[in-house]
C-alpha cells in the first residue's frame, strides 16, 4: 500500500502508471461498505486509488462536520489488508486551491427533493470535490454505493453533462446482519440507538413484503411507515418518499411504470441515517 500525501506525489504516481485506474472516494471511517467498493475496483482495474478526505463543503450542519468520525490510522490498517491499494490523503489546498467554495452545478430535478430539499449546498459540495478528484486523478472508473442513491444519480448526471471521461460503477448497499445500512455515522450511535436503528430497514422491508400493492395509496403508505418508524425509541423521520428511480421525483401512485424506490432520512438521536430500497 502506498500513501500519497501531496498533489506532487499524486501527479508523480499518476504519470508513472499505465492501465486502467479505479477510484473510490471516501471520507474515511471505513467499513465493509467501503471495502466492497474497493474490492470491486481491485477486481475491475489494474490500479485502485482510495481518497480519504472529509469535505467541509458538503456539510450543511457544522456539528455534523465537527463530529464526523476520523479514524485515519485504523483506515490505513484496513486498506493494507486489501492488497495493492493507493491512498490519496490530500490537504485542503490540493482540493480547494482558490479557497473553500463549491462550484455551481445544474442538477435539474435530481437535486430538488429529499437530500436536495433538506441539505442546501450538500450536493454542490459533494460534486465539487468529486469532480476535483476526477481532474487530479484521471480515473477510468469510479465506484459509488447505492446507499447514497441520490448522490449516485447526481454524479452520473454531472459526468454526462460535463463529459468527464470516467465510467461510474454503482455498487449495491452493504448491510449489517440485522439490515442496518453500513455508514461511517453508525460509529456515533450508542448501544440503545444502534438497537433502534436496525428497525428502519425492518419496517421498510416488512411493509414491502406484506403491504405493497399497485392499488395501495401512496399518502397513506407514507404516513403508515413514518408513524411506525417514529414509534421506535430515538428515531424521528426527517423525510420518507416514494420516488421514480430515474428522475428522483415523488410518485402519485404505485402504478408508475418506471422503477420506484422508497427513500428515507431518519434522525437517531443526533445521528442522521439514510436508506433506500427498491419497490418494483
Amino acid at each position: 500500500m502506498t500513501v500519497l500525501r501531496s498533489l506532487l506525489e499524486l501527479k508523480t504516481w499518476r504519470a508513472q502508471v499505465s492501465g486502467e485506474v479505479g477510484f473510490v472516494p471516501t471520507m474515511g471511517a471505513l467499513h465493509s461498505g467501503h471495502v466492497n467498493l474497493i474490492m470491486q475496483s481491485i477486481q475491475h482495474c489494474q490500479h485502485t486509488l482510495v481518497s480519504i478526505y472529509i469535505n467541509p463543503t458538503q456539510f450543511n450542519n457544522p456539528e455534523d462536520f465537527e463530529k464526523y468520525p476520523s479514524t485515519f490510522q485504523e483506515d490505513l490498517e484496513l486498506l493494507k489488508s486489501l492488497g495493492d491499494v493507493i491512498v490519496y490523503s490530500p490537504n485542503e489546498k490540493d482540493i480547494y486551491p482558490n479557497g473553500i467554495l463549491s462550484r455551481s452545478f445544474n442538477f435539474g430535478v435530481l437535486g430538488v427533493f429529499m437530500e436536495g430539499s433538506g441539505r442546501p449546498g450538500h450536493f454542490e459540495g459533494m460534486a465539487t470535490v468529486v469532480t476535483r478528484f476526477f481532474e487530479l486523478i484521471e480515473p477510468h472508473y469510479a465506484f459509488f454505493g447505492e446507499k447514497d442513491f441520490q448522490q449516485l444519480a447526481i454524479i452520473k448526471h454531472v459526468v454526462a453533462q460535463e463529459n468527464w471521461p470516467v465510467k461510474i460503477i454503482p455498487c449495491v448497499t452493504v448491510r449489517e446482519k440485522d439490515g442496518l445500512a453500513m455508514s461511517s455515522r453508525n460509529k456515533r450511535l450508542s448501544l440503545g440507538q444502534r438497537n433502534s436503528a436496525k428497525e428502519i430497514y425492518r419496517i421498510l422491508q416488512q411493509w414491502i413484503s406484506t403491504s405493497l400493492t399497485l392499488q395501495a395509496d401512496v399518502s397513506l403508505a407514507k404516513q403508515e411507515l413514518i408513524d411506525s418508524i417514529n414509534a421506535i425509541d430515538f428515531l424521528t423521520v426527517e423525510y420518507l418518499e416514494f420516488c421514480c428511480e430515474k428522475t428522483l421525483t415523488p410518485i402519485g401512485n404505485f402504478k408508475h411504470q418506471a422503477p420506484i424506490r422508497v427513500f428515507t432520512a431518519v434522525m437517531c438521536g443526533k445521528v442522521r441515517l439514510i436508506d433506500n430500497l427498491p419497490l418494483f
